[in-house]
């Protein structure tokens, strides 16, 4: 399968013929693409039928120009995808892929999932791990790794489609005449990244392909090799709120016209202030995109601000507002939280009021929200920053893009972790990543660490 890789990054040399590849389906603007493409993995092409998400990702991973770059086969167009469409009119060109993919990837929309929302068991979103799994039966692929909410492994208290309860069940045992799996739910701030979500990860090998119990502690090597994965980095272990996005403050940086949305401020930039921004800058020079601020009336300000002094006179930090705040402030909304900035944040959402800034009477940026997720400075978002009404269940904007996607340092560690597994050759790295203290590419220095 892998024989070499070059390195990573925006300014590296392309990946090598030989890196095992993946197809990622519901991509999203593509945060498990980006970490799996790091830790030399190579893109087929991806899966995703928002247009907005599509344009993010297509904008941030060009065809055949580098290693961040997908192949995308002639025979399947370069647009988004519904899945259930692809399946239908394409089913030619997917058999043609059949034994020739060494991983299938994805995380099916959880909308009908997730304790934050409406928990539907009959929601049709839940359904789409159903096209998943065609797939995975049409490609078959070596490996399978499925992304979800926590709440997927919660069994609803009615029955959905088929006399389905638990669906994180269903799939383990939907998978089981073909692969081996196991699945545990991950806390991103425990592999580095600063914010506290929690998520169900699933992998699954093909019957036959390992010797040994090496699947069976999976995620417990993935814990096991954060520390080693971190620290050639300089990031810290448990990075917090303010450690990346501290160099973000508006009173740090001043304000500039917004470029892509005129009457809108942006935050400036000045420059990194920890160890984390300086990994996640990632060789980006000026100011990052995507820091458009809300334009606030003074008296949401002014709202903003006592809310914020409530919450840090009563310890109430990374957790929703107490009732008596609420009632002060005449609000029925009950999700709104303060961020505590010596912790990481709690999971960001798709709703940019959810969250309050820590120090600053305001909410958060794209790009912060980006930040909390690990994406780097020269990832850039497209379509619409935020939608409403009926289109909140038709459109992906950016906000959403970001809150929906897997964190890029999560997705680089599971890809590391299945080379690792699958006893692939350890990356060669050719060239220096773009940081700005000059390390040598590092993959290759978490394997020698095992």
């Amino acid at each position: 399968m892998i024989r070499r890789v070059e390195a990573d990054g925006p300014a590296s040399k392309p990946a090598s013929v030989g890196a095992p590849t993946f197809i990622d389906v519901f991509a999203g603007c593509g945060g498990l693409s980006l970490g799996l493409k790091r830790a030399g993995w190579h893109g087929l092409f991806a899966i995703e039928k928002d247009r907005f998400a599509f344009d993010t990702l297509s904008s941030n991973f060009p065809i055949d120009s580098g290693p961040l770059s997908y192949s995308w086969p002639e025979a399947i167009e370069r647009t988004p995808w519904d899945i259930a469409e692809l399946l239908r009119t394409k089913s030619e060109a997917l058999e043609a892929l059949a034994g020739t993919v060494d991983l299938l990837a994805g995380g099916p929309p959880c909308q009908g999932f997730s304790h934050a929302g409406r928990r539907r068991p009959d929601d049709p979103r839940n359904r789409l791990f159903e096209a998943y799994l065609e797939l995975v039966r049409i490609v078959r692929p070596r490996v399978v790794l499925i992304e979800n909410v926590r709440g997927f492994t919660s069994s609803f208290d009615r029955r959905g489609h088929d006399g389905i309860t638990n669906f994180a069940e269903t799939l383990h045992d939907r998978l089981d005449a073909d692969y081996d799996t196991v699945s545990a739910i991950v806390r991103a701030s425990d592999l580095g990244v600063p914010q506290s979500r929690s998520r169900f990860f699933l992998v699954g090998v093909r019957k036959g392909e390992l010797a040994g119990d090496g699947l069976s502690r999976f995620f417990d090597d993935l814990h096991q090799h954060t520390a080693a994965f971190l620290a050639p980095r300089g990031l810290p272990r448990r990075p917090t709120a303010r450690d990346a996005i501290g160099d973000l403050e508006v009173g740090h940086n001043g304000t500039v016209p917004c470029d892509d949305s005129p009457g809108f401020d942006a935050i400036d930039y000045q420059e990194p202030r920890s160890a984390y921004q300086i990994f996640i800058r990632d060789g980006h020079e000026g100011r990052p995109s995507d820091t458009r601020l809300a334009r606030h009336r003074p008296d949401i300000r002014d709202r903003f601000a006592s809310i914020i002094r409530s919450s840090c006179e009563e310890g109430r930090l990374n957790v929703s507002i107490s009732p008596e705040t609420r009632k002060a402030h005449g609000l029925k909304k009950m999700a709104i939280r303060v961020m505590d900035p010596l912790s990481p944040a709690p999971t960001i959402t798709s709703l940019p009021d959810d969250l309050l800034h820590y120090s600053e009477p305001r909410t958060l940026t794209v790009r912060e929200n980006a930040r909390l997720q690990s994406f780097p400075d020269w990832f850039k978002f497209k379509g619409k920053y935020t939608t409403g009404g009926h289109l909140r269940v038709k459109e992906v904007p950016r906000f959403t893009q970001v809150a929906n996607a897997v964190p890029p340092l999560i997705a680089e560690q599971i890809g590391l972790r299945l080379i690792s597994l699958l006893g692939l050759d350890r990356v060669d790295m050719g060239g220096e990543r773009p940081t700005d203290n000059g390390e040598g590419v590092l993959v290759s220095a978490q394997l020698a660490a095992e």
